[in-house]
Order: C-alpha cells, then structure tokens, then sequence
C-alpha cells in the first residue's frame, strides 16, 4: 500500500490516509479481503500517531470500505457501489450547498454557476 503524506496541503493527516485508501480500493489496488497494514505498522511507517491511523480506519469502517476482524486486522470490504455512490452523492450535496451560499453572497445567478460546474467538470476529464 503506497500512502503519501503532505503537511502542507491543509487536509488533516488522517484524511489524506482515508482518502488514498479508499482511492485504492476503488481502482481495484487494493483488492476485495486484502489484508490492510495494522495500525500502529502503518503509523510507525508514516510517522505519524497511531491515533491518526486509528481515525482513519475508523472512518474507512464507517463508509463501508473496510471491516475489522478482532485480533486479525482490517480488510477490504467488498465494493458496494451503490453505497460508495451514495455516500459521494452526499459530500457533493455538502460541497454544492456551500457554493451555492458563496455564490449567492456574490450575486452569481444560478446559470453563471452551472457554467463555473460544467468547465470545471470539463477539465477534470482531461
């Protein structure tokens, strides 16, 4: 499992682990019962606390993306993709409602910001 740190990119540590994680495992890196690093070996490699680990894990537990078998580890948990979708679905929801408070404090009408969405989307393709 290849996890890059970054102390300036503003995201806490124990998302940046969640978040390469789970991209792992939904290109199919990490494969559906793969044993995951225990959490103290994985700290220890990234040299952070074993807390962050543990928060990160957590969460990759309560998104659906691992399970946890007392006193044998983590696993990849079979990809629901429905779930994974859903959960997506909600954080862009999130990410929208904000935009759209900016937007409105702004002036910005409803087309200029569909507009903003589409280029955005656009590029990301590339």
């Amino acid at each position: 499992m290849n996890i890059i740190i970054s102390n300036d990119s503003g995201i806490p540590i124990y998302e940046q682990i969640k978040n390469q994680i789970k991209k792992q495992i939904a290109e199919g890196t990490l494969k559906e019962d793969e044993s995951l690093p225990g959490m103290r070996t994985l700290a220890s490699d990234l040299r952070v606390s074993v807390i962050t680990t543990k928060r990160a894990y957590n969460d990759l537990e309560a998104e659906g993306y691992i399970y946890s078998v007392p006193g044998k580890g983590s696993f990849v948990k079979k990809l629901n993709e429905e779930f994974v979708k859903e959960n997506a679905m909600a954080k862009i929801e999130e990410h929208f409602e904000n935009a759209i408070v900016v937007a409105n404090s702004a002036g910005i009408k409803l087309d200029e910001l569909l507009e903003v969405l589409k280029t955005i989307y656009e590029v990301g393709e590339l």
